[in-house]
């Protein structure tokens, strides 16, 4: 294999701060969520327009109407689940809107459980009741300082569900098409279903002041494009497991620039809940990664 040219973990390390400004753009936003959720796909397909006309443009004709269902009820569920997320940060606070989203692997894995029938092992449910404990200390602290901040925490959570059966519509035809092509249909329907729902909910495209545009533009750049496309460029040199592990960084990352830019202060029981989240999915990734290798070693063994 090639030696890349900066160090993965560099990589992983910038594309985790660079998504820890998400929530800090969208707070210091004016505009409603569902605009901010629009501008900032819509800008994304506009900067990856030109690298797909010019060299995957072909890959269209080989997806299926199968696949084009897919790409499609993946793309709702991912506009859903920015305005929920967005709107969640209008409610609580950062530090608890980010470590509830990070709940997206335990909500893929009772996805597949419940879609594709894959076994639950007794550390996967431990891990799972801890990450849920976790959630239930954020939201308990977030009641006490108001009932809006655990309505926020509620639709944290239903983002979190949305972007996970997002990832679960989508991998089927992630598999087929490259990188590059299934990204740019997925954000095209967004921005799409984005669109409509603007309109249908009365919320203004414009105008905005200039600051607004500036935080449109930097959502699209550093946390959609930088972000996610320095964690698949790492997946050629580390696990999507270790990139998993690194993910869940994000809502550290968040909380520090949100006290530091926004003044947020962190709760103990926002403290203690997310590191109780984040030690549980921890796990759950970590003895995922043993039981696939464990799988892969058998299967050596019988060939």
């Amino acid at each position: 294999m090639e030696e890349p040219k900066i160090n993965p973990y560099v990589a992983l390390g910038i594309g985790v701060a660079s998504v820890s400004t998400s929530a800090i753009l969208v707070k210091v936003s004016s505009a409603d969520a569902g605009v901010i959720a629009f501008y900032r796909l819509f800008i994304t397909v506009l900067l990856m327009l030109p690298f797909f006309l010019t060299k995957h443009l072909k890959e269209l004709k080989i997806i299926t109407r199968r696949e084009w269902l897919f790409s499609i009820i993946a793309g709702i569920f991912l506009a859903f689940h920015f305005i929920l997320w967005f709107e969640s940060l209008n409610y609580t606070s950062v530090a608890s809107s980010t470590v509830l989203v990070t709940l997206q692997p335990l909500f893929a894995f009772l996805g597949t459980f419940l879609f594709f029938k894959e076994r639950l092992s007794i550390k996967a449910i431990l891990c799972g009741v801890m990450a849920i404990l976790g959630s239930v200390i954020i939201s308990w602290g977030d009641f006490h300082i108001s009932g809006k901040a655990l309505f926020g925490d509620l639709l944290a959570l239903a983002a979190c569900a949305l972007v996970t059966a997002y990832l679960l519509f989508g991998q089927h035809v992630r598999k087929r098409l490259s990188l590059m092509t299934y990204t740019f249909v997925v954000y095209f329907i967004c921005s799409v279903v984005l669109f409509f729902y603007v309109l249908a909910s009365g919320e203004k495209f414009g105008p905005y002041p200039a600051e607004d545009w500036i935080y449109f533009s930097l959502l699209a750049i550093i946390p959609n494009l930088l972000g996610h496309s320095l964690f698949n460029w790492s997946l050629k040199w580390v696990s999507t497991s270790t990139i998993s592990m690194a993910i869940l960084f994000e809502p550290v990352g968040a909380s520090i620039l949100a006290y530091l830019l926004l003044g947020e202060k962190l709760h103990i029981w926002q403290a203690l809940g997310g590191l109780i989240v984040i030690l549980g999915i921890s796990i759950f990734l970590i003895n995922e990664r043993k039981e696939k290798m464990k799988l892969l070693k058998n299967n050596a063994e019988t060939v």
